[in-house]
Parts: C-alpha cells; sequence; structure tokens
C-alpha cells in the first residue's frame, strides 16, 4: 500500500498534516493542525488531477468564495484558502461528528421530531445562504455534518451558485441524482425553490429510510424525479402525521411554483408541526395537487437524426479490355499519300468511336440503380436538392407529425438506402407541424363524458379534483378555455368537484373559550358563543353544537356553550320556621337541604327548625344546607303520691312510675331543584 507522502508535513508553511479523512470526486481532505492558530482545521485539497482542469479549479475557487462569505451557526465555517505546491486549498472548520447519511446507513429511519429539528437547522442554512444570492443545488446527506456540539452543519458548495443558473458544466448535469430537482435533471435554470426539493428528499429519507426515487442509473432517476409521483411518508411509515405528510409532498412538487417560495415558509410550517398545530391551508392544497400528479412533466424526446447511410460506390465504367492490334505479315512499301489517307480515315474513326462509347457510358449510368439518399429530418428544399443531385424526380406531399418539426422531412419513399435507377421518382413527408384541434367545452359534464370527449379529439385530459359546491364528479371549470386553438395531445386540466369538503370538529370541551375558538377558526369553521351558569370555572367551554367527531363542511357554525362560573347566594336563616316553610326558602334562593330530626319533649319545639349548617353568610346555589328538625316524643317521667286511711292507723305507700326519653335522629336529604 503507498505511503500518503503528505502526512506528518507542514503544508504551505503553516499546516501539519496529521491524518486524511477523506476523499471526493475533485479533492481529499486531511486533518491538520493550524501552527499559527493553534488549532484543528479541515484541510480541504484539489487532488493533482484535478488542479491543471481548469473547470475543476474554477469549482473549488467558487467554493471557496461562497462558503466564505456565509458565516452562520449551520454552515461550516472557512478559515483560510489559498494555492501551495502545485494545488489548491480551503482551510475549513474542522467537524469531528459522522454525516447525516452515515446515521441514516447506520439508525435507518429517524424519530419525527429529530427529523423536523434536523430539517428545520437545514432550514435556517439555506434561508441565510439564499438571502445572500447562493443556491447550493447538491443539498444531500452526505453534506450535512454534525459538529462537536451536535448541531447540524450545511457544507460543500463547490456546485453553488450566485443567482439562478443552468445546471450543467460541460454538457452534463451537476448534482446526486437522488436529490436532483426536476429542474436540475433537465437542466433548467435553478432558484433557491431547488434546493427546498432537495431537502424534502432528505426528509423524505428521514422518515422513510428510502429515498423517494430510485432506479439502477442515473438517467432513469432522474426521468422519475420529471414525471412518477412519490408515495407520502405515511405510506411507508403509518405514525407519520398528514400535517408532515403535506410539508414533504409540497416540497416535493414537480413544479416549482406549487413549491414553498422561501425557506422561512418551509420552516413556519414545520414549526407548526412540531407544535401539534395544522399546516397553512396552502400546503395542504399543494399535497392535493402533488398527489393527483400535477406539474408531472413528460420528458423531452430526443430526435436522433439517424445516422446517414452512405450508398456504395457506383461500378465503374465499363472499359474494353486494352489489347494491341496489328498485322503480322510481311511489311509492304506504299505511296505516302494513302498512307496518310489511312492515319486520316483512322483519326475520324477513333473520334467517333470516343463519342459513340462517352454516350453508350452515360446511358449505362443512368439505368445503374444507385441508392437513395437519407433525407429525412432534414429541411425541405435541402432534401429535394440532395435527391435531385442524384438525378432522382421528387414528389412532395404535406403531413402533421407529433415529433418532426414544421418543413423538415418525416419519411420517404423509396427509403434511404434502396437502390432504383436515376429519373425515378422519390417522395418525401414534409412535416407541417403538429396537428392541430380545438378545445371542446367539457364544463358541467361528468368526469367520465369529459375524458371521453376529450379523448375522441386527442387531447390529454389532466384530472384535478377539488372541492366545490357543485355536483360530486361534475367537471367545474378547464383551461385552455373552450373554442381555443391547440396541439393535439395538448393537457387539458379539468377541475372535477369532490363535492363540499368536510372537516372532522375537534372536541374543545373544557378548553378555554379563546383557545377553542381560535382552534376551530383555524380549521375553517366559524363560531358562536352562548353563556349560562355552570359549576364548571367561569370561561370555559361547557358544551359545543354540532359535537366533536363529526364531519361538517368549511364555514358551519359551531355554537360553544361557555361557563357564566357559579352563582353565589345569601344562605337563608330558617332556624325557628317549620320544616315545610324552611325548605320552601332554601328552595327559592336556590340550595338543596338535607334534613336531620332531633327528638324533643317540649311540644314547642316539634317540626320546628333548631338548627341549620352552615349557619349564615354566601354560599354556591345548587349546594346543600342542612337543618336539624324537632320531633316531639313522650312525655317526662311523672311521680303519682296515694294515702290509705284506717282506724287506727296511717299508712303511706308512694308509687312511682317513671317513663325513660328516648332521642332518635332520622336524616333526608334533597338536592336543589
Amino acid at each position: 500500500m503507498a505511503t500518503d507522502t503528505l502526512l506528518n508535513r507542514t503544508f504551505d508553511r503553516r499546516y501539519v498534516i496529521r491524518r486524511k479523512l477523506g476523499a471526493g470526486g475533485m479533492a481529499d481532505v486531511y486533518l491538520a493542525e493550524d501552527e499559527e492558530l493553534g488549532r484543528k482545521v479541515a484541510l480541504k485539497m484539489l487532488n493533482e488531477r484535478h488542479a491543471r482542469d481548469d473547470q475543476f479549479v474554477e469549482r473549488f475557487r467558487r467554493e471557496a468564495q461562497n462558503a466564505a462569505g456565509l458565516q452562520h451557526p449551520n454552515i461550516v465555517s472557512i478559515f483560510d484558502r489559498g494555492q501551495a505546491e502545485g494545488t489548491y486549498y480551503i482551510a475549513m472548520e474542522y467537524l469531528d461528528g459522522p454525516t447525516l447519511k452515515e446515521l441514516l446507513v447506520r439508525h435507518g429511519k429517524t424519530p419525527i421530531d429529530i427529523a423536523i429539528d434536523y430539517s428545520r437547522q437545514i432550514l435556517s442554512a439555506l434561508a441565510f445562504a439564499h438571502r445572500h444570492g447562493i443556491v447550493h443545488r447538491d443539498i444531500k446527506p452526505h453534506n450535512i455534518v454534525f459538529g462537536a456540539d451536535k448541531r447540524l452543519k450545511v457544507t460543500d458548495f463547490g456546485i453553488a451558485r450566485s443567482g439562478a443558473s443552468q445546471m450543467t458544466e460541460a454538457g452534463s448535469i451537476v448534482g446526486t441524482a437522488q436529490y436532483l430537482s426536476p429542474e436540475q435533471a433537465r437542466g433548467a435554470p435553478v432558484d433557491p425553490r431547488s434546493d427546498l426539493y432537495s431537502l424534502g428528499v432528505v426528509l423524505y429519507e428521514m422518515l422513510t429510510g428510502q429515498v423517494p426515487f430510485s432506479g439502477d442509473a442515473a438517467v432513469e432517476i432522474a426521468m422519475k424525479h420529471l414525471t412518477a409521483v412519490p408515495e407520502p411518508p405515511s405510506k411507508l411509515r403509518p405514525e407519520v402525521p398528514h400535517d408532515l405528510d403535506a410539508v414533504v409532498m409540497r416540497a416535493l412538487a414537480k413544479d416549482p411554483d406549487q413549491r414553498y417560495s422561501s425557506a422561512e415558509e418551509m420552516d413556519a410550517d414545520l414549526a407548526r408541526v412540531a407544535r401539534g398545530l395544522s399546516v397553512s391551508r396552502k400546503t395542504e392544497e399543494a399535497m392535493t395537487q402533488v398527489l393527483a400528479g400535477a406539474g408531472a412533466a413528460t420528458a423531452a424526446t430526443m430526435i436522433t437524426r439517424p445516422a446517414s447511410v452512405t450508398p456504395p460506390p457506383a461500378p465503374p465504367p465499363y472499359r474494353p479490355p486494352s489489347g494491341y492490334y496489328g498485322y503480322d505479315g510481311p511489311v509492304r512499301r506504299r505511296a505516302v499519300w494513302p498512307w496518310l489517307l489511312g492515319l486520316l480515315a483512322i483519326a475520324i474513326a477513333a473520334g467517333t468511336g470516343y463519342w459513340a462509347y462517352d454516350k453508350v457510358q452515360d446511358q449505362l449510368a443512368k439505368n445503374t440503380p444507385i441508392a437513395v439518399a437519407d433525407v429525412r429530418l432534414l429541411a425541405e428544399p435541402l432534401a429535394v436538392q440532395k435527391l435531385k443531385a442524384q438525378g432522382f424526380t421528387v414528389k412532395v406531399q404535406n403531413e402533421s407529425s407529433e415529433t418532426v418539426p414544421d418543413g423538415e422531412v418525416i419519411r420517404q419513399d423509396p427509403s434511404e438506402g434502396v437502390k432504383t435507377a436515376q429519373g425515378n421518382p422519390v417522395t418525401i413527408w414534409v412535416s407541417s407541424g403538429r396537428p392541430m384541434v380545438i378545445v371542446p367545452d367539457v364544463r358541467t359534464l361528468t368526469l367520465t363524458e369529459a375524458i371521453a370527449r376529450l379523448a375522441q379529439l386527442g387531447l390529454a385530459p389532466n384530472v384535478h379534483n377539488v372541492y366545490s359546491s357543485a355536483p360530486a364528479q361534475s367537471v367545474t371549470a378547464q383551461n385552455p378555455p373552450p373554442g381555443q386553438k391547440v396541439f393535439r395531445n395538448t393537457k387539458v386540466r379539468i377541475n372535477v368537484s369532490q363535492g363540499v369538503r368536510e372537516f372532522g370538529i375537534t372536541n374543545v370541551e373544557g378548553q378555554p373559550y379563546a383557545n377553542a375558538a381560535s382552534e376551530l377558526e383555524g380549521q375553517g369553521f366559524t363560531v358562536a358563543r352562548t353563556d349560562t351558569n355552570s359549576d364548571q370555572p367561569k370561561g370555559q367551554v361547557i358544551a359545543q353544537d354540532p359535537q366533536a367527531g363529526t364531519n361538517a363542511p368549511a364555514g358551519t357554525k359551531i355554537t360553544l356553550t361557555v361557563s357564566k362560573g357559579p352563582v353565589i347566594s345569601q344562605v337563608p336563616d330558617v332556624t325557628g320556621d317549620t320544616k315545610e316553610q324552611a325548605i320552601q326558602f332554601l328552595k327559592q334562593s336556590g340550595f338543596g337541604y338535607n334534613v336531620v330530626t332531633q327528638d324533643v319533649t317540649d311540644p314547642s319545639q316539634d317540626d320546628i327548625v333548631l338548627s341549620e349548617d352552615p349557619p349564615g353568610g354566601t354560599l354556591k346555589q345548587g349546594s346543600t344546607v342542612t337543618i336539624t328538625v324537632g320531633h316531639l316524643t313522650a312525655a317526662p317521667p311523672v311521680t303519682t303520691t296515694s294515702a290509705t286511711t284506717t282506724t287506727a292507723t296511717t299508712t303511706t305507700t308512694p308509687t312511682t312510675t317513671t317513663t325513660p326519653t328516648t332521642t332518635s335522629s332520622t336524616t333526608t336529604t334533597t338536592p336543589a331543584q
């Protein structure tokens, strides 16, 4: 294994390199000690093979410049940057914690409250960067690192740009496929909302343990970002609350206009979810749109011109075998003038023969079949010129096409490469552009009728379910409007009524009125109040109508019955009154009564209130007052003396009769009526 020559060396006369922390696509990162300031730093050095590449040098320089201007608790700090020993480097804050990706790989799903907290820390960093005109463009768990204080830090601003920019560099898409926004996937300009889409993917992964889109190749994943609808996190993890689902789905909207407009807006919704409150109505609507497939882009069809078929070389013109024609007989001397006449005759014959031969060759060439050139996707004038140059006659016909631009050749007959004689006709079909149709009026039709009507004309229905007072499954609106001329296969948005939207009524009994009214109004209901006397504390809701647990449309009036608090009254003094009088007085004063009887021997105390408890003062209405009522029993013992007289003797015999007195108590309790 090769030894790293940088270890334990002093780099740029200041940094002592201790160990290698990691390596990336364009740079290596080392742990180093800053001898000047006596602190540990992470030294990021552009590796040797990229140090001579101007594009990578610019990217590296841009990372240092962008991050150095962003001093924020959730953004890695840049201490120094420079060039030394044939490379470029950045000295940055050393973070000894793991990346968020390492944490996800190690532990899987993140607890919901922690996922919200992590996302809000990242949003804090993004909000700060966006306010300074910086779009990160590569938000992913790999670029989120934990510091010593467990605070998240956003790193790697290597592909960040100031303001909106093109996502292509040197003809390639920059970023990580699983976390790309749709506009990045198709190489379109990006803005801060692109970072929010990537954060939506990160939050999805924290909640479910997996990214919303995956595949075997980066292109496959990018196409899913453009066209596929992700499942809500709660489908994979049922305990994810509905409002958190809504935040994630809004962040993952294909159309940037349906996403959060800023990091601050997304953070506000996450703060509501953390407190157990509902997200904004706009977020709910955006979630509905995303789940309905709104904004899903169709990948652009790239038309690649087929490679031209090079016709085989024409066969060389026929040349007769060369030969020498002479006379082998004895030479006979002749006169000069016959010889001259012979030469002249030969010359004339040769010239005539050559002319005839040339004509024959031309005719042979015309009759020799040659391969028809490929003129598909060429502009009409160029295609005609090319075919005529081959000696063919050209017939032009027009035909509409979904894919071939106006004025270009769609197809040809004979096809390219087919051999035919010069002078034969070649027919080409030239595109007149995409076919157009007039948008019909499908408003008030049922969903089934509207889809059939649009499909009949070659238009693509784009269904959006909306809440409406119109009958369910009827079309309430459309775009483009009726009568407009559009290309075939154009998407026509139709809003389909789901009926009036109903919401579950929350139980607010037992809450203070202000809290209860605020919660119900936040759900779209109107609130009415009625006050009544009650044993419950003043201002507390003691009843609601309609009752909790039922569903009602937004705007429904919910009447809350609110306690006035208990009523305090003076306890009447009923001692000395008869029992019936005392009971009547207590009832009239709003009190219940409890009757206790006590045996008495005095007839004047019979059925008379002897005492009451409490004896007086004020008391909450409905309370019970105990009265003690006399109950007459037998008379006290009586002593009788009788005398018997005889003649001589007087005898007195006392007779004593004693009747004991018995005291009994009977209690009768009657509540206030």
